[in-house]
């Protein structure tokens, strides 16, 4: 039986990886000619508050935990002959409502709140919650009125919707055995508490952690001035600050030309919270294991994979093999490249010359190996995404393909200034849809990375009106500094175009039920809507729309445009291969009972990459998938991707990239069923056949001798 707030309503969808201070970005204006008027002040009627203090988020847990257990022990003392589904279906989808519609003002604030002390009344409240949840899931009381209501016949006037949500309920609560002897369940209810437990500690230990290392300016050789003169100084030593934020990290492993600097970044990033988080990681995967065993799983993937499309981890690993198989001769190709590029580097610097790649070496060859074979100037391109330019192209981009309006609303509650707040209305209609947050910059104590969270779910509410959308993009773009606006690489425009996919996901879907909104659909199909839209940052036309030179508005120039274009198949291989290690890193850590994580790790680096993870690092302590919703599932982004690709070269790429028919289509049969059809439905919808991995290979620049039907 689902609990009431599934963990995707707050399970990050994190992507590894910024609010300017120019004026385009946060003017009051709707970005199109037929724009809706002012944004009313009755819409913040449908807006949570976010100036609670720690002792209201206590209090307020206390609230909502009583009246959760209220409508619960209300159905489970109905007599077995007297439920229906008014008292029983109903009763329970509305309090999931309120519950889901109650809890992210309680548990969000740990992810973004400037203040520490309410991150961590945040943090306990989320501990409380998710103990609530395992009570709930094992409330043996309400399975059984749940199951004789299922057996009777159910009325004519019961939707399909209904139905479904009544067999994932039956569904859920066999999953938790709540049909077994009662010993069992206690069994799994301490079992399934200490896992959450552990997994909400493992991500604040991230979320705190505030590593920085200092370089002085002849360390970092090779970045460019905008970015240094956004890094802070060490008073002491008169050297710059350099965090492992995704801002930070990134840039000096692509760039900085000292592989001393990069082996230590390197280090350090692998490095993060390994003590504590190593041994949360490790005795997870041996809770998880004992909890599969108990609930008559072989492993945990099988338990988790049951749900997705793809069932069980004999057939992810063949997916991931036959990947593995057709990515591994250019992975060689690439490896042999930059191996080449790095002996040049080292005859040319005076260097010693090892003879091999090491992890630090990867990203930094693998930006030269894009320049030389596309001749792509990072340095160059990003002067043309300032992030006020790259946001007003891709609302208006995202209006237009999909028939909507978005508007900012002005004196919104946030719980920061630099967050924004905007009303998404359809077009035709002018039905306010939902409001979505942005908060695109990164601050001391915030998440590290870009996601996604869905703080309210759109649903009916009991009266037979809607409760509205309310979701957050947070993410950790370069803030303004020393007279530049925040300028995006072309990988974190990318980001920001994935990330918005996923709002979109949850705004315009029109369900029922809590259990169906928005992105709570198969785990291996909850990426394919972002995924898919990635491909505008690819095209010129969306591209031209999104960019624009910060200094005097000029467009990018044609040549540079093709060459970006172009460069969208460089280090494909080593890429996608590191895609299929995560996902193999997690599938072995998941199909065990007890696993020295970070020997896991470094012998499949070494196998798939032919790279030897640094030694004494665990890049499985920051792994934050791990504990987010992920575990057992890494390989879905592949997999998603594969239906991402096939959806876009099938119909968009054919039809028109930007053709609003194809893209109301596209949010009337993907976005607006939300979890209320299955993902192979939805695919044969709106594809008109089964889904294929050809555009795939094709987009990548690859071919596959393997079956074609996923």
């Amino acid at each position: 039986m689902c609990c009431p707030c599934s963990g995707r309503h707050k399970r990050v969808l994190a992507k590894h990886l910024s609010h300017c201070a120019g004026n385009l970005l946060w003017r009051m204006t709707i970005l199109n000619s037929a724009a809706l008027g002012p944004v009313q002040n009755n819409v913040h009627n449908t807006l949570l508050r976010w100036d609670r203090s720690p002792d209201e988020i206590r209090s307020g847990t206390d609230l909502l935990i009583g009246r959760v257990k209220k409508v619960y022990d209300e159905i489970g003392c109905l007599h077995l002959d007297d439920v229906s589904v008014e008292n029983t279906l109903r009763a329970l989808a509305n309090v999931k409502m309120d519950y889901a519609s109650s809890r992210h003002s309680l548990d969000f604030p740990q992810y973004v709140s400037p203040c520490k002390a309410v991150r961590s009344a945040s943090t306990e409240a989320d501990k409380r919650l998710c103990e609530l949840d395992v009570e709930l899931n094992m409330r043996e009381d309400v399975f059984r009125r749940i199951v004789a209501l299922q057996q009777k016949t159910l009325p004519d006037n019961v939707s399909a919707e209904e139905k479904r949500l009544l067999e994932k309920l039956v569904l859920s609560g066999r999953r938790h055995n709540l049909h077994l002897c009662t010993d069992t369940r206690e069994q799994i209810k301490r079992l399934s508490k200490m896992i959450s437990e552990l997994s909400i500690e493992f991500n604040k230990n991230l979320n705190e952690d505030s590593t920085f290392l200092l370089f002085s300016r002849h360390q970092l050789d090779g970045l460019a001035e905008s970015f240094l003169s956004g890094l802070d100084l060490d008073q002491a030593s008169g050297r710059y600050k350099v965090t492992l934020a995704h801002p930070h990290y990134f840039p000096v492993m692509k760039l900085c030309h000292d592989p001393e600097t990069r082996r230590k970044m390197e280090t350090a990033f692998h490095s993060r919270c390994k003590e504590a988080n190593t041994i949360i990681l490790e005795r997870l995967i041996s809770l998880r294991a004992e909890l599969a065993s108990l609930l008559g799983f072989s492993c945990h993937a099988d338990y988790v994979l049951e749900l997705n499309m793809a069932k069980s981890a004999t057939k992810v690993d063949t997916f991931l093999n036959t990947l593995q198989k057709t990515l591994e001769p250019v992975g060689e190709h690439e490896r042999k490249y930059m191996l080449a590029l790095k002996k040049r580097d080292c005859l040319m610097s005076g260097r010693h010359f090892d003879g091999h790649l090491s992890a630090w070496d990867l990203p930094y060859y693998g930006n030269l190996l894009e320049r030389r074979e596309f001749a792509v100037d990072k340095d160059q391109l990003i002067e043309y995404f300032p992030l006020d330019v790259v946001t007003d192209g891709l609302l208006g981009i995202y209006q237009d393909l999909l028939g909507l309006r978005f508007s900012w609303v002005q004196a919104a509650p946030v719980w920061h200034r630099d967050v924004r707040v905007y009303a998404v209305h359809d077009a035709d209609t002018c039905e306010l849809m939902g409001h979505f947050y942005l908060d695109l910059h990164p601050r001391e104590g915030k998440y590290g990375h870009a996601a996604c969270f869905a703080l309210q779910p759109g649903c009916k509410d009991p009266e037979g009106g809607r409760r509205l959308p309310l979701v957050a993009m947070v993410a950790n773009f370069t803030k303004p500094a020393g007279g530049l606006p925040s300028l995006l690489q072309h990988h974190e425009v990318e980001t920001y175009f994935h990330e918005f996919g996923h709002i979109m996901h949850e705004i315009c879907s029109r369900v029922t039920f809590t259990e169906f909104s928005g992105m709570l659909v198969e785990t291996d199909f909850v990426e394919v809507p972002s995924q898919m839209l990635e491909n505008w940052v690819w095209e010129k036309e969306p591209l031209r729309r999104m960019s624009r030179h910060y200094k005097d508005g000029s467009a990018i120039p044609e040549e540079l445009l093709n060459q970006l274009v172009a460069s969208r198949v460089a280090n494909t291989g080593l890429m996608y291969l590191r895609q299929v290690l995560l996902s193999k890193v997690d599938l072995s850590l998941h199909t065990c009972s007890s696993a020295d994580s970070a020997a896991v790790y470094a012998k499949l680096c070494q196998d798939i990459l032919g790279v030897p993870a640094t030694e004494g690092t665990n890049m499985t302590a920051s792994f934050d998938h791990l504990v987010g919703g992920y575990d057992g599932q890494y390989y879905s982004y592949l997999w998603s991707e594969v239906y991402s690709m096939d959806i876009y070269f099938s119909r968009f790429k054919k039809e028109g990239i930007l053709n609003p028919q194809v893209g109301k289509e596209y949010r009337r049969v993907i976005l607006e069923a939300g979890g209320s059809v299955d993902g192979p439905d939805i695919l044969q919808r709106f594809l008109g056949r089964a889904p294929c991995q050809d555009a795939f290979f094709h987009c990548k620049g690859l071919t596959c001798h393997s079956k074609t039907e996923m």
